[in-house]
Protein backbone atom coordinates (compact mmCIF):
# COMPACT_ATOMS: atom_id res chain seq x y z
CA UNK A 1 0.00 0.00 0.00
CA UNK A 2 1.67 3.30 -0.87
CA UNK A 3 1.04 6.90 0.14
CA UNK A 4 1.10 10.21 -1.84
CA UNK A 5 0.25 13.65 -1.74
CA UNK A 6 -2.81 12.78 -3.96
CA UNK A 7 -4.28 10.28 -1.13
CA UNK A 8 -2.63 11.39 2.37
CA UNK A 9 -3.09 14.92 3.85
CA UNK A 10 -0.19 16.58 3.40
CA UNK A 11 1.43 21.00 3.22
CA UNK A 12 3.44 22.79 1.26
CA UNK A 13 6.85 23.86 2.76
CA UNK A 14 9.59 26.08 1.66
CA UNK A 15 12.56 24.19 0.12
CA UNK A 16 14.72 26.40 2.28
CA UNK A 17 12.84 25.75 5.57
CA UNK A 18 13.33 21.61 5.13
CA UNK A 19 14.91 20.43 8.60
CA UNK A 20 16.15 17.33 9.41
CA UNK A 21 13.82 15.18 11.07
CA UNK A 22 10.32 16.40 8.21
CA UNK A 23 8.88 14.27 6.30
CA UNK A 24 8.95 15.17 2.38
CA UNK A 25 7.08 12.99 -0.33
CA UNK A 26 9.56 12.40 -3.52
CA UNK A 27 8.74 12.73 -6.88
CA UNK A 28 6.24 10.13 -8.27
CA UNK A 29 4.31 7.41 -6.17
CA UNK A 30 5.17 6.99 -2.77
CA UNK A 31 5.04 7.31 1.20
CA UNK A 32 6.98 10.64 2.99
CA UNK A 33 10.12 9.87 3.54
CA UNK A 34 12.04 11.44 6.89
CA UNK A 35 14.83 13.45 5.97
CA UNK A 36 17.95 12.42 7.61
CA UNK A 37 20.79 15.05 5.85
CA UNK A 38 20.66 18.22 4.03
CA UNK A 39 23.48 20.11 2.07
CA UNK A 40 23.00 23.28 0.73
CA UNK A 41 24.97 23.85 -2.73
CA UNK A 42 26.23 27.34 -4.02
CA UNK A 43 26.80 29.19 -7.51
CA UNK A 44 30.02 30.95 -8.21
CA UNK A 45 29.04 33.72 -6.53
CA UNK A 46 28.01 31.99 -2.93
CA UNK A 47 24.75 32.68 -3.77
CA UNK A 48 22.15 29.55 -2.38
CA UNK A 49 21.15 27.48 -5.15
CA UNK A 50 20.06 24.09 -4.24
CA UNK A 51 19.04 21.61 -1.36
CA UNK A 52 20.62 18.31 -1.61
CA UNK A 53 18.51 15.80 0.62
CA UNK A 54 19.01 12.40 1.74
CA UNK A 55 15.95 10.25 2.99
CA UNK A 56 16.40 7.80 5.93
CA UNK A 57 16.00 4.93 2.69
CA UNK A 58 19.23 5.96 1.30
CA UNK A 59 16.98 8.46 -1.59
CA UNK A 60 18.28 11.50 -2.88
CA UNK A 61 16.63 15.00 -4.08
CA UNK A 62 17.83 17.90 -5.36
CA UNK A 63 15.51 20.57 -4.82
CA UNK A 64 15.79 24.36 -6.35
CA UNK A 65 16.54 26.65 -3.36
CA UNK A 66 12.93 28.57 -4.34
CA UNK A 67 10.45 25.62 -4.39
CA UNK A 68 7.81 24.64 -2.63
CA UNK A 69 7.54 20.82 -2.03
CA UNK A 70 4.97 18.73 0.03
CA UNK A 71 5.53 17.70 3.41
CA UNK A 72 3.39 15.47 5.69
CA UNK A 73 3.66 12.48 8.44
CA UNK A 74 5.64 9.18 8.09
CA UNK A 75 3.79 7.02 6.03
CA UNK A 76 0.96 5.03 8.25
CA UNK A 77 1.75 1.15 8.19
CA UNK A 78 -1.10 -0.99 6.70
CA UNK A 79 -1.77 -3.05 10.09
CA UNK A 80 -2.44 0.06 11.85
CA UNK A 81 -5.15 1.32 9.22
CA UNK A 82 -6.77 -2.60 10.09
CA UNK A 83 -6.14 -2.18 13.83
CA UNK A 84 -8.27 1.38 13.40
CA UNK A 85 -10.96 -0.04 12.04
CA UNK A 86 -11.68 -2.58 14.62
CA UNK A 87 -11.04 -0.19 17.82
CA UNK A 88 -12.38 3.22 16.44
CA UNK A 89 -10.94 5.00 19.27
CA UNK A 90 -8.05 7.28 18.10
CA UNK A 91 -4.50 6.31 19.28
CA UNK A 92 -3.70 9.02 22.15
CA UNK A 93 -0.47 11.34 20.98
CA UNK A 94 1.88 11.54 23.47
CA UNK A 95 2.71 14.65 25.80
CA UNK A 96 5.70 15.87 24.39
CA UNK A 97 6.99 17.19 28.38
CA UNK A 98 6.90 13.15 29.08
CA UNK A 99 9.66 11.75 26.60
CA UNK A 100 8.37 8.43 26.48
CA UNK A 101 10.55 6.06 24.80
CA UNK A 102 7.76 4.64 22.88
CA UNK A 103 4.10 5.25 23.01
CA UNK A 104 1.78 1.96 23.11
CA UNK A 105 -2.15 1.15 22.92
CA UNK A 106 -3.28 -0.86 25.28
CA UNK A 107 -6.70 -1.37 23.17
CA UNK A 108 -9.04 0.17 26.35
CA UNK A 109 -11.81 -1.95 26.49
CA UNK A 110 -11.69 -3.56 23.48
CA UNK A 111 -12.15 -7.86 24.12
CA UNK A 112 -9.44 -8.29 21.55
CA UNK A 113 -6.35 -8.62 24.12
CA UNK A 114 -4.00 -10.84 21.42
CA UNK A 115 -3.55 -7.44 19.50
CA UNK A 116 -0.08 -6.32 19.60
CA UNK A 117 0.37 -3.08 20.99
CA UNK A 118 1.16 -0.20 18.12
CA UNK A 119 5.09 1.08 19.08
CA UNK A 120 5.32 4.69 17.80
CA UNK A 121 9.14 5.24 18.65
CA UNK A 122 9.95 9.02 18.36
CA UNK A 123 11.75 10.58 15.64
CA UNK A 124 15.05 11.31 16.35
CA UNK A 125 16.72 14.26 17.77
CA UNK A 126 16.99 17.32 15.33
CA UNK A 127 21.17 17.31 14.34
CA UNK A 128 23.06 20.25 14.78
CA UNK A 129 23.47 21.82 11.59
CA UNK A 130 26.41 24.38 12.35
CA UNK A 131 29.06 23.71 15.05
CA UNK A 132 28.86 26.98 17.19
CA UNK A 133 32.10 28.06 19.21
CA UNK A 134 31.23 29.54 23.00
CA UNK A 135 31.93 32.17 23.91
CA UNK A 136 34.25 33.48 26.54
CA UNK A 137 33.44 32.66 30.41
CA UNK A 138 33.61 35.59 33.05
CA UNK A 139 37.14 33.89 34.10
CA UNK A 140 38.87 34.68 30.72
CA UNK A 141 37.15 37.90 30.09
CA UNK A 142 39.12 39.32 33.65
CA UNK A 143 42.05 38.91 31.37
CA UNK A 144 41.44 41.96 29.61
CA UNK A 145 41.88 44.24 32.17
CA UNK A 146 40.19 47.25 32.99
CA UNK A 147 41.06 50.77 31.93
CA UNK A 148 42.79 53.10 33.98
CA UNK A 149 40.74 55.75 33.42
CA UNK A 150 38.32 57.00 30.94
CA UNK A 151 38.62 56.01 27.24
CA UNK A 152 39.51 59.74 26.25
CA UNK A 153 42.68 59.60 28.88
CA UNK A 154 43.13 56.19 27.26
CA UNK A 155 43.81 57.73 24.28
CA UNK A 156 45.72 61.43 25.74
CA UNK A 157 47.46 58.86 27.07
CA UNK A 158 48.59 57.23 24.15
CA UNK A 159 49.67 60.49 22.08
CA UNK A 160 51.80 61.88 25.19
CA UNK A 161 54.39 58.78 24.70
CA UNK A 162 54.23 59.89 21.31
CA UNK A 163 54.62 64.02 20.54
CA UNK A 164 54.96 64.85 17.22
CA UNK A 165 53.80 61.97 15.34
CA UNK A 166 51.20 63.72 12.84
CA UNK A 167 48.92 60.22 12.52
CA UNK A 168 48.53 60.03 16.05
CA UNK A 169 47.93 63.06 16.73
CA UNK A 170 45.50 63.95 14.24
CA UNK A 171 43.56 61.00 15.67
CA UNK A 172 43.96 61.61 19.05
CA UNK A 173 42.85 65.56 18.38
CA UNK A 174 39.36 64.36 18.06
CA UNK A 175 38.81 61.30 20.08
CA UNK A 176 40.11 63.32 23.28
CA UNK A 177 36.71 65.74 22.83
CA UNK A 178 34.40 62.72 23.15
CA UNK A 179 34.35 59.14 22.29
CA UNK A 180 30.99 57.89 20.87
CA UNK A 181 30.69 54.11 20.54
CA UNK A 182 27.82 54.44 18.73
CA UNK A 183 29.68 56.53 15.91
CA UNK A 184 31.03 54.05 13.36
CA UNK A 185 33.46 57.39 12.24
CA UNK A 186 34.67 57.38 16.11
CA UNK A 187 35.23 53.50 15.66
CA UNK A 188 37.18 53.29 12.57
CA UNK A 189 39.46 56.17 14.36
CA UNK A 190 39.95 53.81 17.72
CA UNK A 191 40.94 51.21 15.22
CA UNK A 192 43.02 53.40 12.79
CA UNK A 193 45.11 54.72 16.20
CA UNK A 194 45.93 51.03 17.49
CA UNK A 195 47.00 50.23 14.13
CA UNK A 196 49.11 53.17 13.63
CA UNK A 197 50.86 52.90 17.58
CA UNK A 198 51.67 49.28 16.47
CA UNK A 199 52.57 48.86 12.90
CA UNK A 200 54.01 52.92 13.10
CA UNK A 201 55.54 53.07 16.42
CA UNK A 202 56.16 49.93 17.91
CA UNK A 203 54.13 50.39 20.84
CA UNK A 204 52.50 47.31 21.32
CA UNK A 205 51.35 48.30 25.15
CA UNK A 206 49.70 51.45 24.33
CA UNK A 207 48.06 50.06 20.81
CA UNK A 208 46.46 47.15 23.25
CA UNK A 209 45.04 50.30 25.91
CA UNK A 210 43.63 52.22 22.63
CA UNK A 211 41.94 48.80 21.26
CA UNK A 212 40.35 47.84 24.46
CA UNK A 213 37.76 49.92 24.31
CA UNK A 214 36.34 48.68 21.08
CA UNK A 215 37.25 45.01 22.19
CA UNK A 216 34.77 45.33 24.63
CA UNK A 217 32.17 46.16 22.97
CA UNK A 218 29.06 43.99 22.02
CA UNK A 219 28.45 42.77 18.26
CA UNK A 220 25.08 44.60 17.76
CA UNK A 221 24.04 43.53 14.18
CA UNK A 222 25.51 46.66 12.53
CA UNK A 223 28.04 45.12 10.34
CA UNK A 224 29.41 48.41 9.60
CA UNK A 225 30.52 49.52 13.18
CA UNK A 226 30.92 45.72 13.89
CA UNK A 227 34.28 46.28 11.25
CA UNK A 228 36.25 48.12 13.25
CA UNK A 229 35.92 46.35 16.71
CA UNK A 230 36.61 43.26 14.25
CA UNK A 231 40.03 44.90 13.00
CA UNK A 232 40.75 45.67 16.98
CA UNK A 233 40.06 42.25 17.89
CA UNK A 234 42.11 40.30 15.37
CA UNK A 235 45.07 43.08 15.90
CA UNK A 236 44.76 42.40 19.80
CA UNK A 237 44.89 38.85 18.81
CA UNK A 238 48.07 39.31 17.44
CA UNK A 239 49.54 41.50 19.92
CA UNK A 240 48.82 39.40 22.30
CA UNK A 241 50.35 36.15 20.57
CA UNK A 242 53.78 38.17 20.42
CA UNK A 243 53.82 38.79 24.02
CA UNK A 244 53.66 35.30 24.98
CA UNK A 245 49.92 36.16 26.47
CA UNK A 246 48.20 32.93 24.32
CA UNK A 247 45.13 33.06 27.24
CA UNK A 248 44.01 36.73 26.89
CA UNK A 249 44.47 36.32 22.52
CA UNK A 250 41.90 32.79 22.76
CA UNK A 251 39.85 35.83 24.35
CA UNK A 252 40.20 37.99 21.77
CA UNK A 253 39.62 35.25 18.74
CA UNK A 254 36.20 34.00 20.61
CA UNK A 255 34.77 37.57 20.84
CA UNK A 256 35.97 38.23 17.03
CA UNK A 257 33.63 34.97 16.23
CA UNK A 258 31.18 35.64 18.33
CA UNK A 259 28.49 37.27 15.42
CA UNK A 260 29.58 33.57 13.69
CA UNK A 261 26.85 31.95 16.51
CA UNK A 262 23.82 34.58 16.95
CA UNK A 263 21.63 33.12 13.80
CA UNK A 264 19.01 30.89 15.22
CA UNK A 265 17.44 29.31 12.05
CA UNK A 266 19.35 26.43 11.13
CA UNK A 267 18.83 26.58 7.40
CA UNK A 268 20.42 30.76 7.58
CA UNK A 269 23.14 29.46 10.42
CA UNK A 270 23.97 26.82 7.60
CA UNK A 271 24.24 29.08 4.56
CA UNK A 272 26.24 31.25 7.03
CA UNK A 273 28.63 28.77 7.83
CA UNK A 274 29.26 27.82 3.89
CA UNK A 275 29.92 31.66 2.92
CA UNK A 276 32.15 32.41 5.79
CA UNK A 277 34.25 29.14 5.40
CA UNK A 278 34.67 30.34 1.46
CA UNK A 279 35.73 33.66 2.71
CA UNK A 280 38.36 32.18 4.99
CA UNK A 281 39.25 30.06 2.19
CA UNK A 282 39.69 32.70 -0.65
CA UNK A 283 40.72 35.56 0.92
CA UNK A 284 41.39 38.44 -0.85
CA UNK A 285 44.98 39.44 -0.28
CA UNK A 286 45.03 42.27 -2.88
CA UNK A 287 47.82 40.62 -4.90
CA UNK A 288 47.31 42.43 -8.51
CA UNK A 289 46.87 46.01 -6.67
CA UNK A 290 50.22 45.42 -5.08
CA UNK A 291 51.96 44.24 -8.47
CA UNK A 292 50.49 46.81 -9.79
CA UNK A 293 51.93 49.91 -7.90
CA UNK A 294 55.36 47.83 -7.26
CA UNK A 295 55.46 48.15 -11.46
CA UNK A 296 54.41 51.91 -11.20
CA UNK A 297 56.66 52.39 -8.44
CA UNK A 298 54.15 53.88 -6.51
CA UNK A 299 55.22 52.90 -3.04
CA UNK A 300 52.08 55.21 -0.79
CA UNK A 301 49.80 53.01 -2.99
CA UNK A 302 52.03 49.73 -2.38
CA UNK A 303 51.91 50.36 1.46
CA UNK A 304 48.03 51.39 1.80
CA UNK A 305 47.47 47.79 -0.73
CA UNK A 306 49.80 45.87 1.83
CA UNK A 307 48.36 47.21 5.29
CA UNK A 308 44.53 46.02 3.61
CA UNK A 309 46.17 42.71 3.24
CA UNK A 310 47.73 42.07 6.58
CA UNK A 311 44.48 42.76 7.73
CA UNK A 312 43.08 39.99 6.52
CA UNK A 313 45.70 37.94 7.23
CA UNK A 314 45.35 39.21 10.86
CA UNK A 315 41.78 38.63 11.08
CA UNK A 316 42.64 34.61 9.16
CA UNK A 317 44.58 34.37 12.08
CA UNK A 318 42.34 35.13 14.33
CA UNK A 319 39.97 32.27 12.82
CA UNK A 320 42.90 30.03 13.37
CA UNK A 321 43.78 29.73 9.47
CA UNK A 322 41.51 28.20 6.87
CA UNK A 323 41.54 24.85 5.17
CA UNK A 324 43.56 26.49 1.84
CA UNK A 325 46.25 28.80 4.33
CA UNK A 326 47.87 27.05 7.71
CA UNK A 327 48.72 28.80 10.75
CA UNK A 328 52.53 28.10 10.41
CA UNK A 329 51.78 29.94 6.26
CA UNK A 330 50.36 32.66 7.98
CA UNK A 331 52.46 33.51 10.70
CA UNK A 332 55.11 33.41 7.95
CA UNK A 333 53.57 35.94 5.40
CA UNK A 334 51.91 38.43 8.55
CA UNK A 335 55.78 38.72 9.66
CA UNK A 336 56.96 39.62 5.73
CA UNK A 337 53.89 42.10 5.41
CA UNK A 338 54.82 43.68 9.08
CA UNK A 339 58.51 44.07 7.80
CA UNK A 340 57.44 45.57 4.33
CA UNK A 341 54.80 47.95 5.70
CA UNK A 342 57.72 49.26 8.27
CA UNK A 343 59.95 49.65 5.74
Amino acid sequence: MTHSPADQQYREKQAGALQIGDHLFLPGDGPAEQITHIEIELDDFGVPTLILVTTADGGNVRIAIGSSVPVGEAAVPDDVDALAEEDPAPLEEPDPSDAPDAVTSDGGDSPDEGVPAVVVPPLPALAPTVSRAAGPDPAQLALIPEPTGSPEDVVAAAAEVHPGRNGVAVLSERLVKGINTKSGSCLRDLSDLAHDLFIELRDPDHALAVADILNVLPYDGNRDRWMSVERSLALSSFICRELGQPERADVYDQLLQAPDTVETDPFKARIAAKVRQRALNEPNLYDKEIFRSIDNGNRDAEREWRLLRLETLLFLRSHGGSNTIGLGELDHRIANELEAVRA
